[in-house]
């Protein structure tokens, strides 16, 4: 690290701490030349991959985009910054974990209408409608439906996971226990 008073290049750390939550290193360091104190901060460089449009044409993936996209389907609906930065936060750790250096565009739509549905219905309606270029009222009812259908099988699995509040109690699941 080059001194940013004197451009020497050796310099000595004389404090690391975390910062950001454990996202960041900042790092006291003292020049070895001038005597002079600076810190630094240090974070990890997270590589996404490229989009690749449904033109074939290629672009670096913009988190501020994907960010965008989901606030203005989520627009006037009750729904909080905070939830919308973890589902951006969590679709981006999704590609990241792919591994891939490139994703189409139509796998990121799928994860944000995947975390839309999760955060707000009539947002992911919305998004899905642009999304999949819905062409007439059949196209909006279809996708409804695919959406009670999910929320039905999600209530299920939910109700089968309870326990009977009471002995000999059929409870949620239906058998006696």
């Amino acid at each position: 690290m080059h001194c940013p008073f004197c451009g020497h290049v050796e310099t000595k750390v004389t404090d690391s701490r975390l910062a950001a939550e454990g996202g960041q290193i900042r790092r006291r360091r003292e020049c070895l030349g001038c005597g002079e104190r600076f810190t630094t901060f240090e974070t990890a460089e997270l590589v996404m991959p490229r989009v690749i449009k449904n033109d074939g044409s290629r672009e670096p993936f913009d988190e501020r985009k994907l960010a965008h996209g989901m606030i203005k389907a989520l627009e006037k609906r009750p729904v909080g910054s905070e939830a919308i930065e973890q589902a951006v936060g969590r679709i981006c750790h999704r590609l990241r974990v792919l591994g891939e250096r490139e994703v189409a565009a139509r796998t990121v739509g799928e994860l944000v209408m995947e975390e839309l549905r999760h955060l707000d219905e009539v947002a992911y309606v919305r998004f899905a409608s642009v999304y999949r270029s819905f062409q007439d009222v059949e196209a909006f009812r279809e996708e409804i439906e695919r959406l009670r259908h999910h929320r039905r099988r999600r209530d299920e699995s939910r109700d089968q996971d309870q326990l009977p509040l009471l002995p000999g109690d059929a409870g949620a699941s239906g058998s006696k226990r």
